[in-house]
C-alpha cells in the first residue's frame, strides 16, 4: 500500500488542499470523494452516522478511523476512544487533530476488549471478501466486553446490477455481488488496487448467527445503506 489516502489527508490538514481523491470500483466509473467530507463535523454526518454515534457507550475501538471525525466527537463527549487505522497518514492527522489514544494498526491484530466497537462509512468493506465475513466476526466478538456491541454500517449494492426492464444482468456464476475492486488516485498516483466488501443485511445477519453474534438492524438510509447492531 503507497497510502495515497493517507497523503491526502495530510494535505488538507496541512492546508495543501487543491484536489480530491478519485475512487472507482470494478462496477462503477470515477468520481470523487471531497477531502472536506473526511473531516465533517458531527452536524454534518448522515444520519446514519449520527445514529451510531448517539449509540455509542462505554470504552470505544474506532475501526478505520480515517481523519478521526468519530474518534473526535466520541471523545469531546467524554469517552475513551481509540482509534486504529492501517493508513500511517489517517493516524498522523487523527492525533494532530486531538484524538488522544490513535495506532496503526490492522484490527485484526487489536487484543484489547471494548464496550463498543465503531465500523462505519461501509463497515464490512474491511472484510474483503465474503469468505473472510466470519474470520473477521470471530475476532470481533473476541474483542467485546460482556454487554458489548458492535455497529457496522454497510449497503446493499443490488440495485447497481439493475437493468433497463427492471431485471438483473448479475453473472450469476460470479463471486458474490458485493465483492468490488476497489482503486483509488490522487494528484495522478494510482494506489494499489484494494478488494472491497459490501454485505445486505440478511447476510450480514446470517454471517452473525454462524459465529454466535446477535444482529439487530437499527436504522435504513435513503440508498439502500443500513446500520446494524451486533451483540453477544
Amino acid at each position: 500500500m503507497k497510502d495515497i489516502f493517507g497523503k491526502a489527508l495530510i494535505d488538507y490538514q496541512n492546508g495543501n488542499y487543491t484536489e480530491d481523491i478519485i475512487t472507482s470500483t470494478s462496477i462503477s466509473d470515477e468520481d470523487e470523494l471531497p477531502l472536506p467530507y473526511l473531516f465533517r463535523s458531527f452536524s454534518e454526518m448522515p444520519k446514519l452516522e449520527q445514529q451510531a454515534l448517539k449509540k455509542c457507550q462505554g470504552t470505544i475501538l474506532d475501526v478505520g478511523c480515517g481523519a478521526g471525525s468519530h474518534s473526535l466527537y466520541l471523545q469531546k463527549k467524554g469517552f475513551a476512544v481509540k482509534a486504529i487505522d492501517v493508513s500511517e497518514g489517517a493516524i498522523t492527522v487523527t492525533k494532530q487533530r486531538g484524538v488522544k489514544q490513535a495506532e496503526v494498526l490492522n484490527v485484526l491484530n487489536e487484543t484489547k476488549t471494548f464496550d463498543t466497537i465503531l465500523l462505519l462509512m461501509n463497515g464490512t468493506g474491511i472484510f474483503q471478501e465474503l469468505t473472510q465475513v466470519s474470520k473477521y466476526l470471530t475476532h470481533l466478538k473476541s474483542l467485546l466486553k460482556p454487554n458489548g456491541q458492535i455497529l457496522i454500517d454497510s449497503s446493499d449494492i443490488k440495485y447497481m446490477y439493475l437493468d433497463d426492464d427492471g431485471g438483473y444482468w448479475q453473472d450469476m456464476n460470479a463471486s458474490y455481488y458485493g465483492e468490488l475492486d476497489y482503486f483509488l488516485s490522487y494528484k495522478g498516483e494510482k494506489e494499489v488496487p484494494m478488494k472491497w466488501l459490501y454485505l445486505d443485511f440478511d447476510t450480514l445477519k446470517l454471517a452473525c448467527e454462524t459465529v454466535g453474534l446477535k444482529c439487530e438492524l437499527i436504522g435504513e438510509g435513503e440508498h439502500y445503506d443500513y446500520l446494524a447492531q451486533l451483540e453477544l
